[in-house]
């Protein structure tokens, strides 16, 4: 597929602050685009912004906030004009035994991958349709595969994908492109966050290869790029993720025997597991919360 120029290209990244969202913003912005950067840390989205190649902008809002999103959309489309491309990256993650997990931590990784990523783009999709642009949803291999000690993250990326899969049909006749983004286990915080638990690392240990690596960031990074000016249907931030597609429906069957085995192998370890969400993201959406609360 041809690629269409990033220059001069107003995209708004969310989940910006880190990880994948703060180094697309850089890859985006070297590339010429104008970028708009949302999160829920203010002063390292201003950071971040700073650092940017060109011009670029950063908003405070919870993904999961409609009248904030809305706000937003109409705030970027005011600042710079127009809206090109709109990546929904924002995520949150916990892991461990669903019967013990945190009600509230399981319900918000949800809100935030799943009903974040909707709102995102029923914020963004009247802008995408004037400049007949691109919607990017960041999804998983967990899309693609079951996990034990998951249950929250799989269905949430399950939903962002078919989701998003049905976004395209709606809106492609308007002219605007919708795509996935598929990630493996990648050097983030979230994952990174997830191996401070030791059953959860030895778990992913156990993986068969390559599913059982953790990859580096900026490769997965730089194909996303190359996803979004191809405005491309499918993205693989690993290169045998596009394989798996082929045998995912035989994956449940697999993994419900296989996992059964090894839940077996480290039921004695799987009391007094963290159940919040994990990593600095995890940990800034709890603060934000909390403040909200109070």
């Amino acid at each position: 597929m041809s690629r269409v120029s990033l220059q001069g290209q107003v995209a708004v990244v969310t989940g910006a602050a880190r990880g994948v969202g703060e180094l697309l913003a850089r890859k985006l912005s070297a590339r010429g685009a104008t970028v708009a950067l949302v999160g829920l840390e203010p002063d390292a989205l201003k950071e971040v912004s700073a650092r940017l190649h060109g011009d670029s902008d950063h908003w405070h809002a919870d993904v999961t906030d409609h009248d904030a999103m809305a706000r937003v959309a109409r705030e970027v489309k005011e600042r710079f004009g127009k809206v090109d491309i709109v990546v929904a990256n924002a995520g949150v993650a916990t892991g461990g035994p669903f019967v013990d997990s945190d009600p509230e931590a399981w319900r918000r990784v949800i809100e935030v991958n799943l009903i974040g990523s909707a709102v995102t783009a029923r914020a963004f999709l009247p802008v995408l349709v004037e400049s007949r642009g691109y919607l990017l949803q960041i999804a998983s291999l967990a899309a693609i595969t079951p996990a034990p000690m998951m249950t929250a993250y799989c269905a949430s990326k399950s939903g962002v994908e078919a989701y998003a899969h049905s976004l395209r049909a709606e809106v492609g006749y308007q002219g605007v492109k919708v795509g996935v983004a598929y990630l493996s286990w990648t050097d983030t915080d979230m994952v990174r966050g997830a191996d401070q638990d030791d059953v959860m690392r030895e778990l992913r240990q156990r993986l068969p290869w390559p599913s059982n690596k953790t990859y580096p960031l900026g490769p997965a990074v730089d194909r996303i790029v190359a996803g979004i000016e191809r405005r491309s249907s499918h993205v693989y931030g690993q290169w045998w993720l596009r394989g798996m597609q082929g045998v995912r429906g035989y994956l449940p069957g697999i993994i419900g025997t296989v996992g059964q085995r090894e839940m077996r192998r480290f039921a004695d370890r799987l009391q007094g597991m963290r159940t919040g969400l994990v990593g600095a993201g995890g940990a800034a959406d709890e603060q934000a919360r909390a403040t909200q609360r109070s």
